[in-house]
């Protein structure tokens, strides 16, 4: 049951990013040493597993929480998940979690950005300008005319796009099917493709890498969970501008675990990209409430 508990969803949010940066510094260290296909596999059959214990106990079961009148958009919903997990954990391996998340926080943007095309939403000049602005943030970490990354930089940017899709998708399928049917279909389709490419590029791994795994599919499950019930205890609009502390919470670990490096101009990018994200998120609050 949902309820409007503002100050508990924030705390619940703020668990949730906490969680999911240490699932991607776990993704990091795995990645690094096996096969970036092998490892999501590996966490998607736990998380399809964790999918399908929620729907069993769900009114219905099973086969209410896979019913829906729109298979192939849910099933392209998990085909990107997928395919932008896969992406974003190499940008760890080759950028590391610092400069990959200071990319990958302009998906709030592409979201607002292609609102109109994809869900037919109005995008006001002011947002539009926060988008620009925002982009701006992301060319400043990028350095393009100074080839600071290559071709590594379009890595995270790629699955910004990926994940920005994702959501407006989540948003169109909503109209029609249930949030449970969305969560059912985003494991079980991920899982398949997964496996279908993570098959082909098994490795042994060692003991200790074996516990870092549980930890990754705990930390996956567990984080989807409290996300869960983030969105239970509060509306999304008052809790989704503390998701961006998933980018202080990663960038802490890469330097401190990994011994990143915080360049000044990624730090200047980053904290434009956040604000122009923060701007447009109220906005689209203040269009929400007026409607």
């Amino acid at each position: 049951m949902t309820s409007n508990d503002t100050k508990r969803g924030v705390l619940l949010m703020v668990a949730t990013t906490m969680v999911f940066s240490a699932q991607d510094a776990v993704s990091r260290h795995l990645a690094e040493n096996y096969n970036v296909y092998m490892v999501v596999m590996i966490r998607y059959w736990f998380f399809a597993a964790f999918v399908m214990t929620l729907a069993s106990r769900q009114a219905g079961g099973l086969r209410n929480a896979a019913k829906t009148v729109q298979p192939l958009v849910q099933a392209f919903r998990g085909v990107l998940l997928t395919a932008e997990i896969m992406v974003m954990v190499t940008a760890f391996v080759y950028l590391g979690l610092v400069e990959s998340h200071a990319v990958f926080a302009c998906y709030p943007l592409l979201i607002a950005a292609l609102s109109g095309p994809v869900l037919g939403e109005h995008v006001g000049w002011r947002r539009w300008a926060a988008i620009a602005v925002g982009f701006v943030g992301v060319m400043i970490i990028l350095q393009p005319d100074h080839g600071v990354f290559s071709p590594f930089a379009a890595i995270p940017l790629a699955a910004a796009l990926m994940f920005a899709l994702y959501g407006l998708l989540t948003r169109y399928v909503a109209r029609r099917d249930t949030a449970a049917t969305s969560f059912f279909w985003t494991g079980t389709v991920g899982s398949v493709l997964a496996t279908a490419i993570g098959v082909f590029h098994w490795q042994g791994m060692s003991g200790p890498d074996w516990v870092w795994m549980a930890v990754l599919c705990v930390t996956g499950a567990g984080g989807h969970f409290l996300l869960i019930k983030t969105y239970e205890a509060a509306e999304a609009s008052a809790v989704q501008p503390f998701a961006y502390l998933q980018l202080p919470f990663a960038a802490g670990i890469g330097l401190l675990v990994f011994d990143e490096t915080l360049r000044p101009n990624v730090a200047i990018g980053a904290l434009i990209i956040v604000a122009a994200g923060l701007f447009t998120l109220a906005r689209a609050r203040k269009k929400t409430l007026k409607a």
